[in-house]
């Protein structure tokens, strides 16, 4: 979940990050200001100043017209519900500080460039040696006197190595305090009075989080907080509904789509594999979904139901990636039982079964007894998706 400026820049606040004087402000809203600002469009996406989400006001006047502006914009697929409004800042230099999970180091990692206000994976590609990383473990955290060596590290001495130091430390506090996957200053600009401010700032939380944070749970329940241009089906909010149901697993993560097959699908980016080789042998899914963690028997088999209800779905997919953390058994056992509530048959109805993994035998026992075809580990994702296409046409 990634949330929006200003509700990234409260929890700046609560750990003492120094922030330029704003508020929100919505359409209609009497302005009075005392200098220049900043009128920056709330969405959930970067990108928002190439696309025109930015803008300067001088006055009063000019503030409230471009309010209503923004207001108006379609910015990169979001309609703006409000717009947040701050004091402009004459900047000396800007910073970039973030912090993220390497997903290949399996551990956090703390970026640091004296050159902020730019794309940073642009920049390090052009000009590495300006990006400074440091994996740190999630039980030492990042302690001030290790974010000081990294800013060291990228030419930065004196009083200013020692403001910019404790701002990195604090940013990766709240990466772990909030089960982020990315929390992001950018820019940290040095004032002409010596002060280091957050000018911009981007958190996204972990969204298997959310529930253990009251304050991020009830801004997601929020129906009013951002509007899309596409807006969430009904079929997506039962889905939605089904992954709530308990706490183990994931499964009902779904977007509709206009297709005839559906799809279960899962297992560590698997799920977008298999989406675009079925679409690449001629299928036409029904929906894209993930699946994966070990969901129970209850959630696999109300998410079964659930896309099976959708008119012109007769078959379904059920395709994985070699899995440890899902099991095979379960996920056959919800599918059988979901297909069965719906008075159909389990061997015409799916049209690919391929999970391999956790008690994989035990799961291809049900299969065999209810007649569905098992595409083990030998039949790669691919064979499998040309399988389920072909049927299912």
């Amino acid at each position: 979940m990634r949330l929006l400026e200003h509700e990234s820049k409260r929890i700046l606040e609560k750990y003492r990050i120094a922030l330029p004087a704003g508020r929100l402000v919505g359409p209609g809203e009497p302005l009075a200001i005392d200098g220049p600002v900043m009128l920056k469009a709330q969405i959930p996406i970067g990108g928002r100043g190439k696309a025109g989400g930015i803008l300067a006001a001088e006055d009063a006047e000019e503030a409230r017209q471009k309010v209503a502006l923004l207001l108006q914009s379609n910015l990169r697929g979001y309609i703006p519900k409000s717009v947040y409004m701050e004091e402009k800042k004459a900047v000396k230099q800007e910073f970039f500080l973030g912090v993220t999970y390497d997903t290949v180091a399996k551990a956090p990692v703390a970026i640091f460039s004296a050159a902020g206000g730019v794309d940073i994976e642009e920049l390090a590609q052009r000009e590495p040696a300006l990006v400074r990383r440091e994996h740190f473990t999630v039980g030492s955290r990042l302690p001030v006197h290790r974010a000081r060596e990294i800013v060291a590290d990228a030419g930065i001495s004196g009083k200013l190595l020692l403001g910019l130091s404790p701002v990195l430390s604090t940013l990766a506090e709240i990466f772990l305090d909030y089960d982020a996957t990315v929390a992001e200053i950018n820019p940290l600009g040095l004032m002409e009075d010596g002060r280091l401010v957050a000018l911009d700032c981007h958190l996204e939380i972990d969204d298997d989080a959310v529930s253990r944070h009251a304050d991020i749970a009830a801004l997601e329940k929020d129906t009013g907080r951002v509007e899309g241009e596409r807006r969430t089906t009904d079929f997506e909010r039962e889905a939605a509904g089904i992954d709530s149901l308990d706490h183990r697993g994931v499964a009902g993560r779904v977007i509709e789509f206009d297709g005839n097959l559906g799809l279960i699908i899962g297992g560590g980016g698997a799920s977008l594999t298999a989406f675009d080789a079925i679409r690449s042998h001629g299928g036409r899914p029904a929906n894209y979904c993930e699946i994966g963690g070990n969901p129970s028997v209850l959630k696999v088999r109300e998410l079964t139901r659930l896309i099976l209800s959708k008119p012109g779905v007769d078959k379904i997919a059920v395709i994985m990636n070699v899995v440890s953390n899902t099991r095979v058994d379960l996920v056959a056992r919800g599918i059988v039982k979901g297909i069965l509530e719906c008075g159909r048959s389990p061997a015409e109805t799916v049209a690919v079964f391929r999970v391999p993994g956790a008690w994989e035998e035990e799961g291809f026992k049900i299969l065999s007894k209810y007649g569905i075809p098992i595409q083990g580990r030998t039949v790669s994702i691919d064979e499998a998706a040309k399988i389920a296409a072909t049927k299912a046409n």
